[in-house]
């Protein structure tokens, strides 16, 4: 019987917004696992955060949960830790994760448990109306700072790499072939997988040009089992940007150790 992940909820995302590419990349992902029998669709648990993102799990006919702000980590890891067999991915943005609930994040890399987090990072509140988050570019005009934001965004792939996740990637949201392989490897990852997504906000921060110039993907050939090859590729952040997987490993996870 063929798969079907939709559901009859209207998506209400401003059209042409790449968090559309997110929901199809991620469905076809799961409906690939499924087909080749490395994943029950029953036993897969999609849980998002408070956002734009968040939204995405009224389109996906699959057990799912919604946080409050900031918390999707922790009850991500409650549903994991009470029943192991699950599947369990999480949806964030970078306002829910990288702002309102970090600590959660570097505790959940530095214990590794056994999830699956995808950050939809469009580097704004778009929610809220544009206001810049921390990961928004130096300078970044907005409602909240309508001078230009004088802080210097933080790497979220250095941070976790520091943290102890044991499955880090970067992805851009329009290529949604990139992006479907990418979320394959990291729920087929047996530990904590981290996957942030470059997903430009064509209303608040419409990054699409400067990322297009800039972005490269990183070859089959690229050793993602050296953490410190992996922290130098992650710094580059100037005329090239990379994107791809750059670590992982395999360590006992939080569940294992319970």
């Amino acid at each position: 019987m063929e798969l079907n992940l939709s559901t009859k909820a209207r998506i209400t995302w401003c059209p042409g917004c790449p968090d559309n590419a997110i929901l199809v990349a991620f469905r076809q992902a799961v409906t690939e696992l499924v087909n080749a029998g490395n994943v029950k669709a029953e036993n897969v648990v999609a849980m998002s955060g408070i956002g734009c993102h968040g939204k995405i799990t009224d389109y996906l006919n699959l057990n799912t949960f919604t946080s409050l702000h900031g918390r999707v980590i922790p009850a991500m890891t409650g549903v994991k830790s009470a029943n192991p067999a699950l599947t369990v991915v999480g949806f964030s943005g970078d306002g829910d994760s990288y702002s309102e609930g970090l600590d959660h994040l570097v505790h959940a890399a530095q214990r590794n448990s056994d999830i699956n987090l995808f950050i939809h990072d469009n580097q704004v509140f778009a929610l809220t109306t544009g206001q810049a988050t921390s990961t928004s570019r130096k300078g970044f005009k907005s409602k909240s700072m309508p001078s230009g934001t004088i802080e210097e965004p933080f790497n979220p792939l250095l941070l976790m790499l520091s943290a102890g996740a044991t499955f880090v990637a970067r992805s851009y949201a329009p290529d949604m072939a990139k992006t479907k392989e990418i979320m394959k490897a990291a729920i087929a990852h047996k530990g904590f997988s981290f996957v942030d997504i470059i997903q430009p906000c064509l209303i608040f921060n419409d990054m699409r040009a400067y990322y297009s110039e800039r972005l490269y993907w990183l070859d089959d050939k690229f050793p993602t089992d050296n953490v410190a090859v992996a922290t130098e590729k992650a710094r580059e952040d100037g005329d090239k940007i990379p994107f791809g997987i750059f670590y992982r490993t395999e360590k006992p996870t939080f569940e294992e150790q319970l």
